[in-house]
């Protein structure tokens, strides 16, 4: 789980550097539906973190649902 390390950043495990290193955590609504006309209704949101070491990005959806 996410540790808080300063005002910038959380510390999280890091699959590629192998150990906890600093991470910047965003959400982000991200379209699922390929087809332009369900666009719209197909917004998923997906927590985004991004190792401030290595720039590995990982992506998981919050509503598995």
């Amino acid at each position: 789980m996410a540790t808080r390390i300063d005002d910038e950043g959380m510390a999280e495990e890091c699959s590629e550097c192998g150990r906890e290193t600093p991470h910047e955590v965003s959400i982000q609504l991200l379209t699922e539906s390929r087809k332009e006309e369900n666009a719209e209704f197909s917004r998923e949101p997906y927590r985004v973190s991004t190792c401030r070491v290595c720039g590995t990005e990982q992506s998981v959806r919050m509503n598995n649902a």
